[in-house]
This record gives C-alpha cells, sequence and structure tokens, in this order.
C-alpha cells in the first residue's frame, strides 16, 4: 500500500529527549502563564465588540472588522495554548486493566453519524478474544478520537475505514486503514513533530500529543501511506503476564 513504514517509538534512555522533556516542562509553565493575560484580552475585545455594536458612527464597520480580528486570533491562540498544555502535562497515567476494542468502539460511535453522512464505511474485524492491557480510558480514547478523526477528515468523498484488532507476539495491535488522500513520504516522517500541521489553523499538536498517550501506555505507533490511496496506522501495546 506504500512506499515504506515509518516509526515512532522513542528512546527514553536518549539524554537529548530528556533535555527535550525538559525544555517542553518549561514551555509548559510559560504557555500557562501566557494563558491568561490573553483570556482578559479576548474578555475585553468581547467587551468592546459589545459596546461598538450599541453606537452608530462612521468608521463602526471598520472597528468591528478589527475587533473580530482580535477575538478570533485570541481564540486560535487559546486553542493553541490548550493543545499544548495538554501535549506537556502529559506524565505517568494511572492505569487499569481494559480491553481496547471497547475503547476503539466507544470512540467509532462518536464518528457513526458523520461517517453516514460522508458516505464511509466503517468496517470492523475486532478480536472478540483480544487480551486486555493496562491502560486509561480517557487518554488513550483522546488519543484514538484525533487518529479516527484525520482518518475521516482525509475521505472528503467517501470510502472506507478498516478498523482491526489483534494479538502480536509481544501483545496486541489495533490497524486504521483509511482509503483518503494520503500523504507523501515528507509529510509521514514529520507529522508526529510537534507544531508540524498541513491543515491550515491546525495546532501541530494532535498528532504528537496522541503518539505520546500511545507512549505512555508503554505502546509504539507506525504509519503507512502513499498519496492518492490512503494511510494506515498501526499502534501496538504490549500485554502484562499477569493480564494473558
Amino acid at each position: 500500500m506504500v512506499h515504506g513504514e515509518v516509526d515512532h517509538q522513542l528512546d527514553d534512555q536518549n539524554p537529548l529527549l530528556r533535555q527535550y522533556h525538559e525544555l517542553a516542562e518549561l514551555a509548559g509553565s510559560l504557555a500557562h502563564e501566557i494563558k491568561n493575560p490573553l483570556s482578559v484580552i479576548h474578555m475585553n475585545a468581547d467587551l468592546l465588540s459589545e459596546e461598538i455594536s450599541e453606537a452608530d458612527w462612521p468608521g463602526k464597520r471598520r472597528a468591528e472588522a478589527k475587533v473580530e480580528m482580535i477575538r478570533q486570533q485570541c481564540q486560535r491562540m487559546e486553542n493553541l495554548l490548550r493543545d499544548f498544555l495538554r501535549f506537556s502535562r502529559l506524565r505517568d497515567l494511572e492505569m487499569t486493566p481494559g480491553n481496547l476494542n471497547e475503547q476503539i468502539e466507544t470512540v467509532l460511535k462518536l464518528y457513526q453519524a458523520q461517517a453516514d453522512r460522508d458516505h464511509i464505511d466503517i468496517l470492523r474485524y475486532l478480536d472478540p478474544d483480544l487480551p486486555l492491557i493496562m491502560l486509561h480510558s480517557d487518554s488513550l480514547q483522546a488519543s484514538l478520537i484525533n487518529l479516527v478523526k484525520n482518518a475521516m477528515e482525509s475521505m472528503e468523498t467517501g470510502g472506507q475505514l478498516v478498523v482491526r484488532t489483534y494479538t502480536t507476539p509481544r501483545g496486541i495491535a489495533l490497524d486504521l486503514i483509511d482509503t483518503g488522500c494520503g500523504m507523501d513520504d515528507n509529510t509521514a516522517i514529520h507529522m508526529f513533530e510537534p507544531f508540524y500541521s498541513t491543515k491550515n489553523g491546525g495546532s501541530g499538536l494532535g498528532l504528537p500529543t496522541a503518539r505520546k498517550i500511545i507512549q505512555a501506555h508503554g505502546g509504539r505507533i507506525s504509519v503507512q501511506s502513499e498519496v492518492g490511496r490512503g494511510t494506515k496506522f498501526v499502534l501496538e501495546f504490549p500485554t502484562p503476564a499477569r493480564l494473558l
């Protein structure tokens, strides 16, 4: 299906990665400090907009347009900061035994109406005997939501999303295969880098956060893609011996 597989497994023992994590924590603190005054600016822009709308004067439309631009950019920055704080704050998660099938089914139900509307067939091949894994439900579902959302958005004229779970020699795996627009090798290589995005207005933190969540579960994610044919994500998770 594709030109090659890009493996996004990090080596936590790498000193450069440790330094990166330290910088990410510092940047997260800075982002939190920026968030408060930005919220004040946004609130006052809303108040100013209300005052302008109550008056009638020659420059009213130009003033309204400028205030609206300020509001839009504030919203964009608040969304970016929200995504970044989510990315930088992800640390150790409290894991409990859970079923991966149940997690992906919950996410697919969220997108079933959109799939029906956009003529996307969701094909499920879920192993009913899938072993349990240690997971954190909320964060894992957030990761899966991001991947399913991207898959759906790549199929603007309809298509198929194949969802498959199965056991592997090291644990279990989940395949998400879409028949969407696909991506070139450069995008596949950089797609998990923070702030890299091919979408207008995208924060570029959705996929890095998804990868970070998967890694926090002791897992790994790889991607294969080809322009015009589609994309395949493979998520692999270890199965602790005591849960076999």
